[in-house]
């Protein structure tokens, strides 16, 4: 059932006009997995998505050991591919799935938490979709990039990434 997700939303995704990479992939370090899990208050059996999921790391710890209900949108199909494959080796596909297709063609209606990694110009992109389809009490968590015209209830600041990087965390509650 799940590969049939997969392969229909990547069939779904290269029928239509072509889309939009609205980042590179840049793999969030475990640490700041985490803290924008906590940070965004992810509880089990919550609703979660993972905007440019990559190589699924947030969609797993979600699912693995918030125990969220976790998906990602991630439209590389190497990218899909390999984090399909990485929640299938963990058994985790109960609770975790990638959905190979462009984040500004889902719905995130059911979402409790968002994760987003993108830029501040692809987040005003998303942006539009998010206020018309986020219910109220849903929370956001950007790392490094804010969303322009919203203000941040919460910012953390990550001093240590473990690579002597340090990464600041916006929490948005709509």
């Amino acid at each position: 059932m799940r590969f049939a997700v997969f392969a229909f939303s990547a069939l779904t995704a290269f029928a239509q006009a072509p889309a939009e990479k609205l980042a590179p992939y840049v793999p969030t370090p475990p640490i700041v997995v985490e803290r924008m899990l906590k940070l965004g208050g992810l509880q089990p059996g919550e609703k979660m998505f993972d905007l440019g999921s990559g190589d699924g790391r947030l969609v797993i710890m979600a699912a693995k050991k918030f125990k969220a209900d976790a998906a990602g949108v991630e439209i590389d199909e190497k990218l899909c591919r390999e984090s399909s494959d990485q929640i299938r080796k963990l058994k985790l596909e109960n609770r975790a799935r990638i959905i190979c297709g462009d984040i500004l063609t889902q719905d995130y209606s059911q979402a409790a938490l968002l994760t987003v990694y993108l830029f501040t110009g692809s987040n005003e992109k998303i942006r539009p979709l998010l206020e018309k389809q986020l219910r109220k009490g849903a929370r956001v968590v950007t790392h490094d990039f804010e969303f322009a015209n919203w203000k941040a209830d919460k910012i953390e600041l990550v001093e240590d990434d473990g690579e002597g990087r340090s990464h600041t965390l916006f929490y948005y509650l709509r």
